[in-house]
């Protein structure tokens, strides 16, 4: 540190101007209103009588400072610029011998003094909140990292807010990875808040990228998501670890566009095609939060459906589709999606956020994630024979599709004649 930077934080305080992640800062513009309300003090005593003072009235100009301005040193400036009205204004109405106006100098130079105090001391704050922030905000890139517009033969967007202001991570978690098994994603709710939550999320996300890339067969990606899981609630040791399990759906989409879909106890995704309602991929057969059973015992079922060129799954947490407006209502995330999915993923899932924070009113009271992938092929991977493919219905569920099986080879006999082996 300099020694400039030196002198500078020991007597006025952590550096004057905007500092990253500050919050409330006020206009510049907002520097003149010391100087308004001094004026309006002045102006209001020259009209009044003399044998009625309003002097008192300039402690309030130094309060006003420390509130407006990020200087620390401003406060004390606008005290002194204030002593000196308050002198001016006695010396005309002649009351400088009065206890009023002793009592108004000695007022000024307190709020001054505690103005500077409370600027130093909000500064600080802001510059610790704003060291928190960035880390945390490293901590968002290590935890839950940015999702690239294309991933093998999906392009993907994904848009996350927490609960909480000034928050970066919470418990919700999500990830799309391109593997030699095709493209997986998963996103999951871990229940509960703080650090406990965050660190059992971190435990799922470690497990499922690697388990994304080592398991060919999906519910075998969930079991090693359930096997870490319960290694890593019996290694943390805080309180209602316990209780703690995690919601989450795994998707993956193959080289030939049939997508695989296990769900453990989280929201059905939601697949979108052309100009058809969004129709919820409700399962069969699910099973349990992850942390709710033995992790020998999770063997979720694997459901098949193929997409089409252009068709979106969407995957959400419950924050979206249980956030509230002030008459109670659930947001109907499946009505308002088609509304919305006009553009590329990421201006889908803005608009679909700015939808919510509208039908709420206010800010979400729950983490909220969504990930969004859409079935884009490269041409040369395109398959044409599910161009003219009917459209879902709904009504019936999703099975896996039955393998064909090739014909066996012609081998010939010792009679001469061709039969299958």
């Amino acid at each position: 540190m300099s020694a400039t930077g030196w002198i500078r934080d020991r007597f006025a305080g952590p550096a004057p101007g905007a500092a990253a992640g500050a919050t409330g800062t006020w206009p510049r513009t907002a520097l003149t209103l010391p100087f308004i309300g001094m004026a309006l003090v002045v102006v209001l005593d020259y009209f009044t009588d003399a044998a009625v003072t309003v002097e008192p009235a300039l402690t309030a100009v130094p309060a006003l400072a420390a509130v407006v301005s990020r200087r620390t040193w401003y406060p004390l400036v606008i005290g002194a610029c204030t002593e000196a009205a308050a002198f001016l204004m006695a010396f005309r109405n002649d009351v400088l011998g009065e206890s009023v106006h002793s009592a108004t100098v000695f007022a000024i130079v307190l709020v001054a003094a505690i103005g500077w105090v409370s600027a130093t001391l909000r500064l600080r704050q802001e510059r610790l909140l704003a060291d928190a922030q960035l880390v945390a905000s490293i901590a968002r890139r290590v935890l839950l990292r940015p999702v690239p517009d294309r991933v093998g033969t999906v392009r993907a967007a994904v848009h996350y807010a927490a609960a909480a202001a000034h928050a970066r991570i919470g418990g919700d978690l999500y990830e799309v990875v391109n593997t030699r098994h095709g493209v997986r994603a998963v996103v999951g709710d871990v229940r509960g808040k703080g650090l406990g939550a965050v660190e059992t999320a971190a435990a799922v996300l470690g497990a499922f990228r690697e388990a994304a890339h080592q398991e060919a067969a999906l519910d075998k990606v969930a079991g090693w998501l359930a096997d870490s899981l319960d290694r890593a609630l019996h290694e943390n040791d805080h309180p209602g670890v316990e209780e703690e399990f995690v919601t989450l759906v795994l998707i993956g989409v193959g080289h030939d566009g049939t997508a695989e879909i296990v769900n453990c106890g989280h929201p059905a995704p939601l697949l979108l095609r052309g100009a058809e309602a969004a129709r919820p991929l409700e399962l069969a057969e699910t099973v349990p939060p992850l942390g709710v059973l033995d992790p020998a015992d999770v063997r979720p079922p694997v459901h098949r459906v193929p997409l089409l060129p252009g068709d979106r799954v969407l995957l959400f947490t419950d924050g979206v589709i249980e956030a509230r407006d002030r008459s109670g209502a659930f947001y109907p995330l499946a009505e308002r999606l088609p509304g919305c999915a006009h553009g590329g993923p990421v201006d889908v899932l803005r608009r679909l956020h700015e939808d919510v924070v509208r039908h709420v009113g206010r800010q979400l009271g729950d983490d909220a994630a969504m990930l969004l992938l859409q079935y884009e092929p490269p041409p040369a991977a395109g398959r044409p024979e599910l161009a003219a493919a009917e459209p879902l219905d709904p009504a019936r569920p999703l099975t896996p599709p039955v393998p064909s099986v090739p014909p066996l080879p012609l081998v010939p006999q010792q009679n001469g004649h061709l039969s299958r082996q």
